[in-house]
């Protein structure tokens, strides 16, 4: 009864039908658009999930204690949800849980050097065959550049790439920092297509074993080195700064050690791109269900929250963009293809594992389509004058990189 309180009070538009334990049926919403059935297996998921939603939800999904009916997925049960909530808690009890846990998130998110790699550990150095499942084939773990709609996936990610190249304007022969460089894909892009010789540094082992493989593979050892090391630990000084999905990993409470860091490490004209998740409606918290299977000490971060530890920082902001459902379409092939590979998910781990999975992809993209989520690309430099007057350079250098790859390509398929 709590559990369809709650979702009475949530659900206005939509067609949600909910089966209890005992055979009980109960309907919401308007009756308009697709009909979801959700089956609840026990007695007691009800009453968990009406007490703490955005921990039990996950959950109960998990433990296969809540079930969905074809040809409805979890994805559109959660997509009701956020529609109809959008950017709000689900009710006053919860806006006083979400007040309580910003209260705490210093502490929640400490991320010093040796709980930071554990952290990372617990996402990234996951079986590797996993990532392949459902990543694109340079192993881009972040939000793709939809600049057409119909872009592949594969094509997104090198648009991705590019964008940021453009944005960094590299010249041949610069240093350039990747942090937290993933499996190497952007620093081996960079190298190659700009000339760039690239430090990327990460805290997972898996990556950074991938990431060196796939350098020697290309024949660029001597241009590109991956490094197993935290970023603070750094001591050189570096052209351009590149961090691309990393910055959801610092935690709230390091926000100036990391751009007094990127300072320190740039040289007197350097730039630096900053990609990240952020929210649209202002500082939060991390969600619960998120911050216990996931991303441990992760944390994404309103706009205003970076500003504010940029200018302490004492760098300049030349340009920021944001990327509102670019990372929602990237998240709906990752699940397509992941959904299309479940199986052989199951057997690398086990099936709660890819119903967690599920969940993650699935409520991922419903935060970007209904709950304020975006992604902010952040250009910043130590001096004002380190970049030209306009930003038509960025839509120039790219267009140019976009031209020099078409012609390798034209020449490799033409065998000169």
């Amino acid at each position: 009864m709590l559990f369809s309180s709650l979702l009475g009070q949530i659900v206005k538009k939509g067609a949600l039908t909910v089966v209890s334990a005992n055979g009980k049926i109960r309907e919401f919403g308007d009756g308009h658009g697709p009909c979801v059935t959700v089956r609840l297996h026990d007695k007691t998921v009800g009453p968990e999930m009406a007490f703490n939603p955005y921990l039990k939800l996950g959950e109960a999904y998990m433990d296969g204690r809540l079930t969905v009916d074809p040809p409805a997925t979890i994805y559109e049960f959660l997509d009701i949800l956020t529609a109809n909530l959008g950017t709000r808690f689900a009710g006053p009890l919860f806006e006083i849980y979400g007040a309580i846990r910003r209260a705490k998130r210093r502490i929640d998110q400490r991320n010093p050097m040796g709980r930071a790699q554990k952290n990372v550990a617990h996402h990234y150095d996951l079986d590797g065959g996993i990532y392949d499942l459902f990543l694109d084939s340079d192993k881009q773990y972040s939000c793709a550049y939809f600049a057409d709609p119909n872009m592949t996936l594969e094509e997104a990610q090198i648009a991705k790439k590019r964008h940021i190249a453009a944005k960094l304007r590299i010249e041949p022969g610069m240093r350039v920092l990747d942090i937290g460089c993933g499996w190497g894909g952007m620093a081996l892009t960079l190298a190659e297509e700009t000339g760039a010789e690239v430090v990327g540094v990460t805290l997972s082992k898996e990556q950074h074993m991938i990431a060196r493989r796939r350098a020697a593979e290309r024949g660029l050892e001597d241009q590109v080195e991956f490094r197993l090391q935290d970023y603070r630990t750094l001591t050189e000084n570096f052209d351009r700064i590149v961090s691309v999905g990393m910055f959801e990993h610092v935690g709230v409470g390091h926000y100036r050690e990391y751009f007094d860091r990127v300072r320190e490490l740039l040289t007197h004209d350097g730039v630096a791109l900053i990609h990240t998740i952020g929210r649209l409606d202002g500082p939060g918290s991390t969600n619960p269900w998120i911050a216990k299977y996931i991303f441990p000490g992760g944390y994404i971060p309103a706009l205003s929250e970076v500003a504010a530890a940029v200018e302490r920082s004492g760098i300049v902001t030349t340009d920021v963009e944001v990327l509102r459902l670019h990372y929602a379409e990237t998240l709906r092939e990752w699940r397509r293809r992941f959904m299309e590979k479940r199986d052989t998910a199951a057997r690398i781990y086990d099936e709660r594992f890819c119903r967690m999975w599920e969940f993650y992809l699935a409520g991922s993209e419903t935060s970007f389509r209904n709950e304020g989520m975006a992604v902010f690309q952040l250009q910043l430099a130590k001096h004002v004058a380190a970049l030209p007057l306009t930003r038509d350079y960025m839509v120039e250098d790219e267009r140019l990189l976009n031209s020099a790859a078409q012609e390798s390509q034209r020449r490799l398929l033409a065998g000169d």
